[in-house]
């Protein structure tokens, strides 16, 4: 055995009352120490997890890079699943941002600030949040950015309406 530190526990009262009778007086130390051995030994290492986190995170990566080049191939129909906007909202401001999208089909970021009474850095960060996690799930951004003129406005946001559903 290697060098050996002291612990000191406290444990409820029934328990410690509990170990007395079922423990003899020169055999608690070993009982507890065994006890945490065993619970250690079930018990997973965080290096453990950390691995694997690291592994799904690199299958779900390379799942949105197939997703993409079927995209790009148009092997990956959109046509019997389209898109519903609303699954890349996390909060009520996502759903009032989108459904501003689904209505008027785009918008500056201004008009979703004023729309939601946030202000349009808040409305920045969700917008590129919504496009980044939709082109990295289904290979499509669900929403796009058009520095250009379309339908009167400048430098809009706009709904990809060929992968959302009607």
């Amino acid at each position: 055995m290697s060098e050996v530190r002291v612990v000191s526990v406290k444990i409820p009262e029934e328990v410690y009352s509990e170990m007395v009778l079922r423990v003899p007086e020169g055999d608690r130390s070993n009982f507890i120490r065994e006890a945490i051995i065993e619970k250690l030994q079930k018990t997973p290492r965080a290096d453990k997890l950390l691995e694997l986190e690291k592994r799904m995170s690199k299958v779900e990566n390379e799942l949105g890079e197939v997703r993409k080049y079927l995209a790009d191939l148009e092997l990956l129909t959109y046509q019997h699943g389209r898109i519903n906007p609303h699954t890349f909202c996390i909060d009520e401001t996502d759903h009032q941002i989108m459904d501003y999208l689904l209505h008027y089909k785009g918008a500056t970021t201004p008009e979703l600030a004023e729309y939601t009474k946030t202000n349009r850095w808040l409305v920045l960060g969700r917008l590129r949040k919504i496009q980044r996690n939709s082109k990295k799930q289904f290979g499509k951004p669900v929403i796009d950015y058009y520095a250009g003129e379309k339908s009167g406005k400048k430098k809009a946001w706009w709904i990809n309406e060929e992968l959302i559903q009607e």
